[in-house]
């Protein structure tokens, strides 16, 4: 209320004293907190009329409203924390880890599909191999023939066209 510290109190208590005089001091003193009780008394019924006022005209379910509105749990942002939190946690394997930590086998259609593309993963890999080992062995089949071949024969596509002779020239 009033920001009245030790000091200033007893200034207060001094000029009190010389004005009032020591006689009618306790009188004074009396008076001043009967008006202190009066102003509080009022204060209290102003405030307890003031919230019947608001509780007559709704304040308190909008501010109820309000306060769901605002409230994490209420717009189901706790439901997408677990989410993400469970997505964290989540490690892509053959079987389903549920939320008490229990692994749970897969169903059979989940299974049926996982095995059909680790074999369709497999059959990829063997095919890639075969392809590179087919193209490794005839890059050295064509070595090996390169090799083979005399250096003093030159190769077909390089052979010289035959000249044709200076007198058939028309000038």
């Amino acid at each position: 209320m009033l920001d009245l510290g030790w000091s200033e109190l007893l200034l207060i208590g001094i000029v009190a004293l010389i004005v009032v005089g020591p006689k009618d001091l306790p009188v004074m003193f009396r008076q001043l907190g009967r008006f202190t009780g009066k102003a509080r008394a009022m204060a209290r019924d102003f405030q307890r009329a003031m919230n019947e006022a608001a509780d007559e005209a709704g304040v308190k379910d909008v501010a109820s409203d309000l306060k769901n509105a605002t409230s994490a749990k209420k717009l189901g942002l706790d439901k997408l924390k677990d989410a993400a939190s469970e997505f964290e946690k989540w490690q892509p394997g053959d079987a389903k880890v549920a939320k008490d930590g229990v692994e749970k086998p897969r169903g059979p259609e989940t299974a049926k599909m996982t095995e059909e593309r680790a074999e369709q993963a497999r059959l990829i890999r063997e095919r890639s191999a075969q392809v590179a080992s087919d193209r490794i062995a005839k890059e050295k089949a064509a070595e090996a023939a390169a090799a083979e071949t005399p250096a003093s024969e030159p190769p077909a596509a390089e052979t010289p066209a035959p000249e044709t002779p200076a007198s058939d020239k028309t000038t």
